[in-house]
């Protein structure tokens, strides 16, 4: 175990891409177990990737693409600022509200932090914001994208821990619109203190109703998505096929706004995270088998149970464990690794699979905007020029009012499974 230990951080620490520390630690691991161990590695990473509903990240992340490309996100834009544009910090309200739409098409934090980036937090500076709180208000609404469907996360957990992903689906609806609503309240509560702007007059419902009929086909996506899955007559793959069919739709013809070249751009750009990502499962499950091999899953649950028999506690100790590692490791990884070490304790304490499921994820999520290594933190640095330094500082309290969702997530059971219990999921 130690050399897996060093390699791993030691990797860690040089720098390299965290699959391929992943990797080689896994792969040192290997070498431990034994000669004749090698010669099955390959098929344990042909095993941990052939898995069907692995397919939905790739059509998922296109569609989100094409969307965003083809420019019908932007309709969703229009529409939440004629939501709630005409409060105070009525631009960081809609940053809001557009990201809890716009993750009903992508179910990506890093896609939502670099569409927004290039584009509301220009216009929210040139509104009278400052750049590190338009950023902050950015990287605290991205979250939503990976906890509200279709979330990659919710898929990845699914499919490597045999927990029903429309079930998961279903369970990240309200703790997704619980952050939105708890970042507006904060929004709220600093608009007068940091003397936000205020919007225009409220507008008309003949202003309103324009701007639902202008984003009217971005909105059908994620309703066609969620209906599909949760009613039963799509599976996540099937419904992302479809997405990706139905964006080069709207997006080719019906707004003619995709060109040859970019549709060769969209499919890079999607071939690389589709890539990073799968490198990462491929990876992780070489580890994943050595730390199976050696107990480790065992060791970490009886070493949490030794703390205390108080379950309450122990979910505490798990919630503080997925916050540390989040800050300096990426998402993908940690839920791949931990998701086998922390499910079965929870299943010990007696937390239904989906429950737990949604809890890890939303741990998770929260660390994508917490430095040093928050992947919304550098996307938004690096479209917008501002330092992390700046963005993390204007976004702490967003980070503990977010905390304070996850916690009462964690406790409060009913609240995640009222909507998967309803459908019958």
């Amino acid at each position: 175990m130690t050399l897996v230990a060093i390699l791993f951080f030691g990797l860690m620490v040089i720098g390299l891409p965290v699959g391929v520390v992943i990797g080689v630690a896994g792969m040192g691991g290997i070498l431990q177990m034994g000669p004749r161990f090698m010669t099955m590695a390959p098929d344990r990473v042909f095993a941990g990737l052939d898995l069907f509903p692995f397919l939905a990240m790739p059509f998922f992340i296109l569609a989100g693409e094409i969307m965003n490309r083809s420019g019908i996100t932007m309709g969703l834009v229009r529409l939440a600022d004629a939501l709630v544009g005409w409060l105070r910090g009525g631009m960081a309200h809609s940053n809001m509200v557009a990201s809890v739409l716009f993750a009903g098409i992508t179910g990506s934090a890093t896609a939502d932090a670099a569409a927004f980036g290039n584009t509301l937090v220009p216009a929210m500076v040139k509104g009278g914001y400052s750049r590190p709180f338009a950023c902050a208000v950015t990287a605290a609404g991205s979250i939503i994208g990976p906890t509200i469907p279709p979330s990659t996360l919710a898929i990845i957990y699914g499919s490597i821990m045999g927990v029903s992903i429309a079930g998961l689906f279903a369970a990240g609806i309200l703790p997704g619109l619980l952050i939105c609503i708890i970042c507006m309240i904060v929004i709220a509560l600093l608009a007068r203190r940091m003397d936000l702007p205020k919007g225009q007059e409220r507008p008309s419902f003949r202003i309103v109703l324009r701007a639902l009929r202008e984003g009217i086909l971005a909105i059908i996506l994620p309703v066609f998505i969620l209906g599909s899955i949760l009613g039963g007559f799509a599976t996540p793959t099937e419904a992302a096929a479809i997405a990706v069919a139905y964006s080069l739709l709207v997006g080719g013809v019906v707004y003619r706004a995709l060109s040859w070249r970019d549709l060769y751009e969209i499919g890079v750009r999607t071939t690389r995270i589709t890539g990073v990502i799968f490198l990462i499962i491929a990876s992780a499950t070489i580890l994943g088998w050595w730390m199976a091999f050696n107990q480790v899953p065992q060791a970490v649950a009886e070493s949490l149970l030794s703390v205390s028999s108080n379950p309450d506690v122990i979910i505490g100790l798990i919630l503080l464990l997925l916050l540390v590692i989040g800050l300096v490791m990426d998402i993908n990884a940690t839920l791949i690794i931990l998701a086998p070490v922390l499910a079965p304790l929870t299943l010990k304490l007696g937390m239904d699979p989906v429950h737990a499921g949604i809890m890890i994820i939303l741990a998770l999520n929260i660390s994508l905007m917490t430095p040093p290594v928050g992947a919304c933190l550098f996307v938004l640095a690096s479209v917008t020029g501002e330092k992390v330094e700046k963005i993390s500082a204007a976004l702490m309290p967003f980070i503990l009012a977010e905390v304070c969702i996850l916690i009462l997530v964690a406790y409060w059971a009913d609240l995640t499974l009222f909507i998967p219990r309803l459908l019958g999921l």
